[in-house]
């Protein structure tokens, strides 16, 4: 073979074997995207559906707890003073008969309910901001930016959060600790 021949037939298969590279790595860089953007769009999805469940059941079981702390409220009272208040010194038998108790368990059952429900949306949420954070990253880092178009934007996320959150972050300051806030009444007003 010529030596001509022999650069030519070489710079063709230097050619192809970049192109199939290039190919490989553009197609890869592109599919990433892609399955990111799916899965971080498919996790705020995911997301509103555990809160909307969350809400559910944190609603639901309080229903039950309040109706059952009602209805216990209408019986107790009857009941005790019907065993009890016939003058004949049968109050003193409360000490030794076993009386209706107010069951608390509905109560625990709800207040761990509300930890593992928060604690579980806190984790989805925590997952779409990793995806984002992923996304984000893929945009922006060689060589991956290379070959994705400069008109792709981070995903954008929606994360719940409260209103005291907002503002501490807002204000720089977080003092309110009083958890069990009750309105107070305003005597000025008459």
């Amino acid at each position: 073979m010529k030596k001509n021949t022999i650069i030519a037939l070489s710079l063709v298969i230097l050619f192809a074997v970049v192109g199939i590279i290039w190919f490989t790595m553009y197609t890869s860089t592109t599919n990433k995207e892609i399955d990111l953007r799916t899965t971080t769009v498919a996790q705020q999805d995911k997301c509103k559906a555990y809160f909307d469940k969350m809400w559910k059941i944190l609603q639901e079981q309080a229903q039950v707890a309040d109706q059952y702390k009602e209805a216990f409220k209408e019986i107790y009272p009857a009941l005790i003073e019907g065993r009890y208040s016939k003058g004949d010194g049968s109050l003193m038998k409360w000490i030794t008969e076993s009386n209706p108790e107010f069951k608390t368990s509905m109560y625990e059952k709800l207040m761990q309910s509300i930890e593992i429900e928060r604690t579980g949306y806190f984790n989805e949420q925590t997952r779409l901001i990793d995806l984002q954070r992923e996304h984000a990253a893929l945009l922006q880092k060689i060589p991956s930016k290379w070959f994705l178009n400069d008109s792709l934007k981070p995903v954008a996320i929606m994360i719940v959060t409260s209103k005291n959150t907002k503002d501490a972050y807002v204000t720089g300051e977080e003092n309110d600790v009083d958890l069990f806030k009750k309105e107070t009444k305003d005597t000025t007003k008459k």
